[in-house]
């Protein structure tokens, strides 16, 4: 059974997505470490443990002792066939992503335009950044990402920048920010004014009342 610690961290990643890591991890080196899987998928040692134990109880994988006490980990033909099924769910789960992320990116920039913005950066850098990066609409400019946990320079052809001070003169913000949106949304609030921000649907974010569908 799993503990809570190691629930919390499988809500990092999703289910499929750690199974499909350690068969693919397996399938790539049999000789493979619960720990590189682990810091591969960003998840606890425990919680990699539990799902290869999981995986040997369902005939995806055998494991074999090998000298010097160690492990050899192979797939079996059912755990193939997973691979692949898990495989074909997450590119169809991506590219779903994707054409919902893009459609919303360009409704939040033309939202910006009705608004009367003409320059706007976007706030978290990340996928859903750069898929807004991809984005047009008329008389509307994205600037600049703004990131407060900056590890990179820029996004794209973006620069990412610490602060909304650092991004210059702007309009109004786009949340693009994955992880914990809610919580950046929140602080975000405390010190820029809620209208504008434009929040994607997608993200989830719950608002303050009296917003709109994009504020």
């Amino acid at each position: 059974m799993m503990s809570n610690a190691e629930r919390n961290s499988a809500g990092k990643a999703d289910d499929a997505e750690i199974t499909l890591g350690i068969l693919n991890a397996i399938h790539e080196n049999e000789r493979f470490t619960q720990r590189t899987v682990a810091q591969d998928l960003g998840i606890a040692l425990g919680l990699a443990n539990s799902y290869l134990k999981r995986c040997v109880k369902k005939g995806l994988v055998k494991v074999s002792q090998a000298p010097a006490n160690r492990y050899v980990y192979y797939l079996t033909p059912q755990g193939f066939s997973e691979k692949s099924r898990l495989t074909a769910e997450y590119l169809s789960d991506s590219f779903r992503f994707f054409r919902d992320a893009r459609s919303q990116c360009a409704e939040a920039l033309r939202e910006a335009g009705r608004r009367g913005w003409t320059r706007i950066a976007l706030f978290g850098a990340s996928e859903l950044a750069e898929v807004a990066s991809l984005c047009e609409a008329p008389g509307v400019e994205i600037v600049a990402v703004i990131d407060p946990a900056r590890n990179r320079s820029n996004l794209a052809h973006l620069p990412v920048v610490d602060t909304i001070e650092d991004a210059g003169e702007i309009d109004g913000l786009v949340l693009t920010i994955l992880a914990n949106p809610q919580a950046a949304y929140d602080s975000l609030l405390l010190d820029y004014p809620r209208n504008r921000v434009i929040v994607l649907d997608l993200l989830r974010v719950s608002k303050p009342p009296h917003d709109g569908a994009h504020s």
